[in-house]
């Protein structure tokens, strides 16, 4: 259910070039030095195989991309949150950056503005839907954070 949207809206996921790059070193090199995390690594995997490429300057505004700051509200609770999508030597749940490798970072990364996302939780399956974009680095113009 990771990174799944509402089967009204089209579902096509978009990444930079410089993002797939390193995300694709990071899960190599996380391969070599860890097996334990293999379902949220399969997971993030996935995303970008069906992730379109697009250079950093083409990327619509609406799309969550690495570093992005994002809204989103829980369906259940009913509540919203401010998530930044990171690398996971950048995570700090305290501060509302989640690692790329956790399954809502990879069930964030991609999408965009009014998608939902869904992945499983051990008391069922949490939904997100993304509100809107706080911050984007490719809008803001940041392209080498």
């Amino acid at each position: 259910m990771k990174g799944q949207v509402d089967p009204v809206r089209e579902r096509k996921i978009f990444i930079t070039d410089a993002d797939r790059d390193r995300l694709e070193r990071l899960l190599l090199g996380t391969r070599v030095w860890t097996s334990r995390d293999k379902e949220h690594l399969e997971a993030l995997e996935e995303e970008l195989d069906k992730a379109q490429t697009v250079a950093a300057a083409d990327i619509p505004e609406d799309v969550v991309t690495m570093r992005s700051q994002v809204r989103v509200k829980d369906l259940k609770a009913g509540t919203e949150m401010d998530l930044s999508v990171v690398f996971p030597s950048e995570a700090d749940s305290e501060q509302g950056k989640i690692s790329v490798l956790a399954p809502v970072g990879t069930a964030l990364l991609g999408y965009r503005v009014g998608d939902t996302v869904e992945w499983k939780v051990p008391g069922g399956v949490r939904r997100l839907r993304i509100e809107r974009i706080l911050y984007q680095p490719e809008a803001a113009g940041d392209y080498h954070l």
